[in-house]
């Protein structure tokens, strides 16, 4: 089924109930919300529509509250913010959740910028190296130590003592002061490659959309549209969970969609199949 091109939310607004909102090409590029996006989000909320933002940020959802209020979306404009590291402390706070088994006390962490708000009020120890830690931890990077390859040494070891590794942040790339880079998720999924277990908890994965449905009140997932820039995270995350999806053509795709003489078609064949394909396809967040 091809995805359908719409111009507004409105158009399709009657259809759902509740929005997944993704946080980063949908809201905002880092810079400041954008101004169609946050009319929309107006919109949506005067018509009585539920709005979480859904982030695949390492972060806690209070200090992704935060920088959205700093870019120009206040905190009284929508119903909050859900972040997979928010899951992520969540599910070590309470490891009862399937998706975390028992992964120990010492805890190997990779961040950004040596940020330990991920564990803040954890009964975890940080471990200095694989050698004496249970389990890694990676919500995060600095871009100096984006490539995979960088990791080979620590992750052997890693290996070797077969750690598992729970990865807060899945996107497979970043915008970092050089441009395009690899993300955490692409380090996870180098660390699989070498061996490795790995346990995802952001999108396209189902312990955040549980989450998600769980802050929203567990509304029918037919009744919940999934709105993001990433076919990969968003549109498949969003398939799998049974809901509605909305990619927005101008973001992580962009580069090969702003040029396509037929964009459905275009998206189709980056889809490469059903599992994570839109429902339809707009340009930009607008009402």
């Amino acid at each position: 089924m091809t995805a359908e091109m719409i111009n507004g939310i409105r158009e399709i607004a009657d259809q759902f109930d509740a929005v997944l909102l993704d946080q980063w090409g949908a809201l905002h590029e880092g810079q400041a919300v954008f101004p169609a996006a946050r009319d929309c989000v107006a919109k949506l909320r005067a018509g009585g529509k539920k709005i979480l933002v859904l982030s695949n940020s390492g972060k806690r959802s209070s200090e992704n509250l935060r920088r959205l209020q700093d870019l120009g979306l206040p905190a009284d404009e929508y119903d909050g913010v859900l972040s997979s590291g928010e899951v992520a402390w969540r599910g070590l706070r309470d490891p009862a959740h399937a998706a975390f088994p028992a992964l120990g006390k010492r805890c190997y962490l990779i961040t950004r910028g040596r940020d330990l708000s991920i564990v803040a009020g954890l009964s975890v120890d940080i471990a200095s190296n694989p050698s004496v830690a249970d389990f890694i931890l990676l919500a995060g990077l600095d871009d100096d130590k984006s490539a995979p390859e960088a990791w080979q040494a620590i992750f052997a070891t890693a290996i070797s003592r077969q750690l598992p590794m729970l990865c807060a942040n899945p996107d497979l790339t970043m915008f970092g002061a050089g441009g395009l880079m690899p993300a955490p998720g692409a380090l996870a999924a180098h660390y699989a490659a070498m061996g490795g277990r790995v346990i995802y908890i952001g999108k396209p994965h189902p312990p955040i959309f549980v989450a998600a449905m769980s802050q929203l009140g567990n509304p029918a997932p037919k009744r919940v549209v999934v709105i993001g820039d990433s076919l990969d995270h968003d549109i498949l995350g969003g398939c799998q969970a049974g809901m509605r999806t909305v990619l927005i053509a101008a973001g992580v795709h962009a580069p090969i969609l702003r040029n396509a003489r037929d964009v459905p078609k275009a998206v189709r064949d980056l889809a490469a199949g059903p599992a994570n394909e839109p429902d339809w396809i707009i340009d930009h967040l607008a009402w």
